[in-house]
C-alpha cells in the first residue's frame, strides 16, 4: 500500500479570512437591528423580510466564522482528518438556511399580497440604503475567497443575496413614494425569496456530493482508468474510490494488478508515474494505491464494499 498526498497550508490568510468574517458578523448585526425596528416602525414586510435574512446572514456568518477556525485545527489520533469538513458542514448548513428562508417569506408575500397595507416608504429607502452599503462592503470583502473556498462562497453568497435584497427595498421605497404602489412591497418580496431558492439549491447540491463522498463532477473515471492501464506494467486498476475531502483535497484509492511480480522499488517508480498523473490531468492530489499479483477478487472498476 502506498500514499502520496501534498499540503499548502497558508495560517495567515486563514486569519485573513477569519477577519473579514468578523467585520461582516459586526455590520449584519447591526443592519439586522435596524431593519426590524424600521420594518415593525414602516410596516414594510420586505423590510422585514430582509431583516430576517439578515438574521440568517448573521448566524451562517457566525458558523462560517467557526468552521473556519476548526479547519485550521491540527490532526490527531482521534481525528485523523483534523476538522478539514467542517466548512462543508458550514456550507450545507448554510445553503438550507437559504431556502428555509426562502419558504418563510414566500409564505408571508402571499399573507400580505391577500391584505395589502401602506408603507412608511422614508424610513424603508433609508434603512435599504443602509443594507446596501453595509452588505455591500462585505461582499468586498469576502470575494476573493468566495471563488476558492465553499465556507466562504456560502457565506459570500448570504451577503450577495441580501445586497440584492436591500436594491429591491430601496426600489420597491422609492416606487411606493413617487408612485403609491404598495403591492411592491409584496412581489419583491416573492422575488428575493425565489432567488434564494435558487442560488441556495446549487449550493445545497455542492457540498451534499462532498459530505456524500461522490465522485467529483469533473473527474471521467473511465478515462483514468484506461490511461492508468496503459502504462507500462499495469495490467489492470479497479476497486476505485475518489472522493473530494475538502476545497482543496481529493483522494483517490484503488487496487492495481501488476504484470510481473515486480520489487518494491519498481513498484515505486510505477506509483510515480501514476501520481504525477492523476495530480497534473485531474488534480487528485492524495493517491492511495495497493498493489496486486495475481491476486482473486473482483476486478471490477467500481466495487461495492
Amino acid at each position: 500500500m502506498a500514499h502520496n498526498h501534498s499540503h499548502s497550508h497558508n495560517h495567515s490568510h486563514g486569519d485573513l479570512k477569519g477577519r473579514n468574517l468578523f467585520i461582516s458578523i459586526l455590520l449584519n448585526i447591526l443592519i439586522t437591528i435596524a431593519q426590524v425596528i424600521g420594518g415593525v416602525v414602516s410596516g414594510s414586510l420586505a423590510l422585514l423580510s430582509d431583516a430576517l435574512h439578515n438574521f440568517s446572514d448573521v448566524l451562517s456568518l457566525i458558523i462560517s466564522y467557526i468552521a473556519n477556525v476548526l479547519s485550521r485545527r491540527k490532526a490527531s489520533t482521534s481525528r485523523t482528518f483534523g476538522y478539514k469538513r467542517a466548512e462543508i458542514i458550514a456550507a450545507f448548513i448554510n445553503a438550507s438556511t437559504l431556502i428555509i428562508v426562502a419558504v418563510l417569506l414566500i409564505i408571508e408575500a402571499v399573507k400580505r399580497f391577500q391584505n395589502p397595507q401602506e408603507i412608511e416608504y422614508n424610513l424603508v429607502i433609508w434603512l435599504a440604503g443602509l443594507g446596501i452599503l453595509a452588505n455591500g462592503f462585505s461582499v468586498l470583502l469576502l470575494k476573493k475567497d468566495a471563488d476558492k473556498n465553499m465556507n466562504m462562497r456560502s457565506a459570500y453568497l448570504h451577503l450577495l443575496t441580501d445586497m440584492l435584497a436591500s436594491v429591491a427595498v430601496l426600489i420597491g421605497g422609492l416606487l411606493m413614494k413617487f408612485y403609491q404602489i404598495f403591492w411592491i412591497d409584496s412581489a419583491l418580496t416573492l422575488a428575493i425569496a425565489i432567488y434564494l431558492i435558487f442560488v441556495g439549491y446549487q449550493l445545497l447540491r455542492d457540498s451534499t456530493r462532498v459530505l456524500m463522498l461522490f465522485t467529483p463532477i469533473d473527474i471521467p473515471v473511465k478515462e483514468i482508468v484506461e490511461k492508468v492501464n496503459n502504462l507500462v506494467g499495469v495490467s489492470n486498476i479497479h476497486h476505485i474510490h475518489i472522493w473530494q475531502l475538502n476545497e482543496n483535497e481529493i483522494h483517490l484509492e484503488a487496487h492495481v494488478d501488476f504484470e510481473n511480480d515486480i520489487k518494491l522499488s519498481e513498484f515505486d517508480i510505477i506509483l510515480d508515474q501514476i501520481e504525477e498523473l492523476l495530480y497534473h490531468d485531474y488534480q487528485i492530489n492524495h493517491i492511495n494505491i495497493q498493489p496486486e499479483f495475481q491476486k482473486c477478487g473482483p476486478k471490477d472498476i467500481i466495487v461495492q464494499d
